[in-house]
């Protein structure tokens, strides 16, 4: 069914929808980028423009690229612009709730034929597709972040998945460059189910004065040879994004292992997310202001 998706529709403008929809437009399939917030849409179009002019100055990608982009990207705030959508892939919040209810709204507005793709990193597809009258057309399509530079597609059918359905997803990954692993459908799925108990675990080795947490990340970096320790990591994916993993894991799997650790719940409460916002377990504060009279000079 690859060959018949002509159209995507790429819901949430933050660094995952852009990142998908960037794929897309250099991959030249047509491609619409949802937000609300126009703000959010103009930094994306901006972000995209800036990571395929990295990309091909890097020779990553043929000069031919940075005029797919224009050809291809359109941004909208409309979610009827995705009526002849053929592949539409939700990147909004990690709120079961939220996406419950997106995903009814999408199935009374796109034509029957089309996929319903969610990029959740833990959530069930089972009860995602319950939202709508085609669950035989829901999946799971979780990108790594950034999506442009990470090579893995995971994906995740749900109770009622059909075969038609995955083939597609997957010779879509394969179209974008991804090579895909297969996940049943619980909690976490493959790469979360692991990465954020050991990120949790980091936490608590934190919180109960084990070691420092450069010492931690030196730790895992030089003795397991991870390319980022797992608080450097954390703070990369968002501190908030890794809380709400958690309660999922702990919530689906029943296990007291996943308990969130307090300390991490303890910085979500402080407003403390990661880099997104400039402190999390590091503060990166210092380092931006450094960047931005760097940039003025």
């Amino acid at each position: 069914m690859d060959g018949n998706i002509l159209t995507i529709g790429v819901i949430g403008a933050g660094q995952m929808g852009s990142g998908i929809a960037q794929l897309a437009a250099v991959n030249s399939v047509d491609v619409y980028l949802l937000d609300t917030d126009a703000a959010a849409l103009d930094r994306a179009t901006n972000a995209i423009t800036d990571s395929v002019q990295r990309l091909v100055s890097k020779g990553h990608l043929p000069q031919s690229a940075g005029s797919n982009v224009v050809k291809h990207l359109k941004c909208t705030s409309n979610l009827d612009d995705f009526r002849l959508a053929d592949f539409v892939i939700e990147a909004i919040a990690e709120n079961e709730g939220v996406k419950k209810k997106l995903f009814s709204d999408l199935d009374k507005i796109v034509k029957s034929s089309a996929i319903l793709a969610s990029n959740t990193s833990s959530i069930s597809i089972t009860r995602l597709a319950s939202a709508t009258k085609r669950p035989l057309q829901v999946i799971g399509m979780h990108f790594m972040n950034p999506p442009p530079i990470m090579k893995l597609v995971e994906i995740v059918r749900g109770a009622d998945t059909s075969d038609a359905t995955f083939k597609a997803t997957k010779a879509l990954a394969e179209r974008f460059g991804k090579t895909v692993v297969r996940s049943q459908d619980y909690s976490g799925f493959i790469v979360n189910r692991i990465l954020m108990p050991m990120i949790n675990e980091a936490f608590f080795t934190l919180y109960t004065g084990v070691a420092t947490k450069e010492d931690i990340d030196a730790g895992m970096k030089l003795g397991t040879n991870h390319p980022m320790g797992p608080l450097e990591l954390a703070d990369f994916i968002g501190l908030d994004i890794c809380l709400s993993i958690m309660k999922v894991l702990h919530a689906g799997l029943g296990y007291t292992k996943y308990a969130p650790c307090p300390l991490l719940v303890q910085y979500v409460d402080a407003g403390r997310l990661g880099r997104k916002c400039g402190v999390g377990v590091y503060d990166y504060r210092k380092s931006r202001e450094a960047n931005k009279q760097s940039a003025r000079l």
